[in-house]
C-alpha cells in the first residue's frame, strides 16, 4: 500500500476557475497549494492573527469588503500591510468586487498575487474547496479490484491468485461495471467518503492467469467501464479454512478503516463450487439494504427471540 502527499500549483487553480489576475506575485503560477482549507480573513483584517495559517488562499467577499469600507484609507493600508506581509499564496476577490487602492498598494509592496472572480462568495468557496479536495485529499494505492455492483462500489481484496480478476470478469459479463483492476487509487472526498479510480497507465487493462493481459474496454465495450466510484463495501476473498470461524449471521457489522474512513467489510471464503459472482451480488444488495435501514440478520434474530419467548411463556 503506497501513500502520497500531494500539492497543486496556483496556476492550475487560476485556469480551472478562469480567475482574473489583478497582480502577479513572483513565480505565481508555480506557487504550491498544500492545504485543503481556505480562509476568509475577517479577523486578520481587524488585526487578530493568532492561529493564522499562511498556507491558505484568502477569499474576500462582500462581508469583508463592506467591513473594510468602514475604515479610513490609512486603516485599510495598515490592515492590508499586516495581512499581506505574511507569505500567503494569493488573495481572491469574489462578486467582481473592485479592490481597494490600499489593497493593491500593499500587494505590490509585498509581491502578493491578487485574483478576482465574478462568482458569489458562497458558490465560489464551495467549488474551490471541492477542487482542493480533488487535488490534495489524502490518497493511497491498494491492490485489488473495484467494481460497481447494482450501484454499490465494491472493493475486492485478497492475496494474489485467490481469483479477484476472474470473479470480476464474470461480474462484467453479468452487466456490472469495472473501475480498476490490480491497483486502485483511493482518496477521501470533501464529504468524508472514499473515491476510487484506476491509475492512468493501466486503466481498462486486466491480467488473467493463463491468458495474460486483456483490454476490457475492447472486449466488452464502454458500457462496462466507469472512471471512478465511491467505495461502499470492502470484500476480502480468502482461501477456505476448515478450522476458521466465519460469520454466518452477519450481526457483527464488521468495518475496515481506509484513510481514517470506516467502510463496511465482509470476508468471503473461497473454495471450488462457490459461485463468487452471485455471492458478491448478494453482498452488494445486502449492503445497500442495510444503508436503507433493513438488517435481515437482526430481523431474523428478533423473530427467533420472539418465537422462543413465546414457547417459554406457553410452557410456563
Amino acid at each position: 500500500m503506497a501513500e502520497h502527499t500531494k500539492s497543486v500549483k496556483l496556476g492550475e487553480i487560476i485556469r480551472e476557475f478562469d480567475l482574473e489576475i489583478l497582480h502577479k506575485g513572483p513565480d505565481y503560477e508555480d506557487t504550491p497549494l498544500t492545504t485543503l482549507d481556505v480562509n476568509r480573513p475577517g479577523l486578520p483584517l481587524s488585526g487578530f492573527f493568532e492561529h493564522f495559517d499562511t498556507r491558505r488562499l484568502l477569499v474576500i467577499g462582500l462581508t469583508e469588503h463592506t467591513f473594510l469600507n468602514q475604515m479610513t484609507p490609512e486603516e485599510r493600508r495598515t490592515s492590508f500591510d499586516k495581512l499581506l506581509a505574511y507569505p500567503v499564496p494569493a488573495l481572491i476577490l469574489t462578486r467582481a468586487l473592485e479592490p481597494y487602492p490600499e489593497c493593491m498598494e500593499m500587494a505590490i509592496k509585498h509581491d502578493r498575487t491578487v485574483l478576482r472572480t465574478a462568482e458569489h462568495t458562497s458558490a465560489f468557496m464551495s467549488r474551490l474547496i471541492g477542487s482542493l479536495f480533488n487535488h490534495l485529499a489524502p490518497q493511497i494505492t491498494r491492490s485489488g479490484v473495484l467494481m460497481e455492483i447494482y450501484g454499490e462500489g465494491v472493493l475486492i481484496q485478497g492475496e494474489s491468485g485467490v481469483g479477484k480478476s476472474e470473479v470480476a470478469i464474470e461480474l462484467i459479463q453479468r452487466g456490472h461495471r469495472i473501475i480498476a483492476d490490480d491497483a486502485v487509487e483511493i482518496k477521501v472526498t470533501n464529504h468524508n467518503t472514499l473515491m476510487g479510480n484506476a491509475p492512468d497507465l493501466i486503466r481498462h487493462y486486466m491480467e488473467l492467469r493463463g491468458i495474460g493481459v486483456v483490454d476490457v474496454r475492447s472486449l466488452f465495450g464502454m458500457r462496462v467501464i466507469k472512471m471512478e466510484q465511491e467505495i461502499d463495501l470492502v470484500v476480502t476473498l480468502e482461501p477456505w479454512d476448515d478450522h476458521a470461524v466465519y460469520d454466518r449471521f452477519g450481526l457483527e457489522g464488521a468495518t475496515t478503516e481506509i484513510l481514517d474512513v470506516e467502510v463496511p467489510a465482509v470476508t468471503i471464503p473461497v473454495k471450488p463450487g462457490r459461485n463468487l459472482a452471485s455471492i458478491l451480488e448478494v453482498a452488494a444488495i445486502n449492503n445497500r439494504s442495510r444503508k436503507l435501514g433493513h438488517n435481515a440478520a437482526l430481523e431474523l434474530t428478533q423473530r427467533m427471540d420472539e418465537h422462543f419467548k413465546k414457547l417459554m411463556d406457553e410452557e410456563g
